[in-house]
């Protein structure tokens, strides 16, 4: 039983931290100043499918989780997913990471947080 609370609390935390990206984002390309519309739209697009694939990663744990969370496709989710959040901690870790605004600094611990949980969920 552990293991399914362990399993919703990263799918959980990787959705809400999905939608905290969605939220600010145009305070988020106004803090860039006076930049080129194709730049503000990068920046827009770039903000919108992490927090989009963050919120998918997040549904999609929890949806195998309520259909059987011992079948194969599910621990195929939740390894890839874990997968996909170890990947987004690096990238983070080595660019985002490196910004003195305390969102950006958070997303490493985030994104590795959310996948132990995932993991531990999956094993114990």
């Amino acid at each position: 039983m552990i293991n399914i609370v362990l399993l919703y609390i990263g799918a959980g935390l990787t959705a809400i931290w999905g939608i905290a990206h969605l939220i600010p984002t145009s305070s988020v390309v106004k803090g860039f100043g006076e930049i080129s519309k194709d730049n503000k739209d990068i920046i827009t697009m770039e903000w919108i499918v992490e927090g989009v694939s963050l919120i998918f990663i997040g549904t999609l744990v929890v949806l195998v989780t309520v259909v059987n969370p011992s079948n194969d496709v599910s621990l195929a989710v939740y390894a890839c997913s874990a997968i996909c959040l170890i990947v987004l901690a690096l990238v983070s870790i080595f660019t985002g990471f490196k910004v003195k605004f305390l969102p950006f600094r958070l997303c490493p611990f985030i994104f590795t947080i959310s996948a132990a949980l995932i993991l531990v969920g999956t094993f114990i």
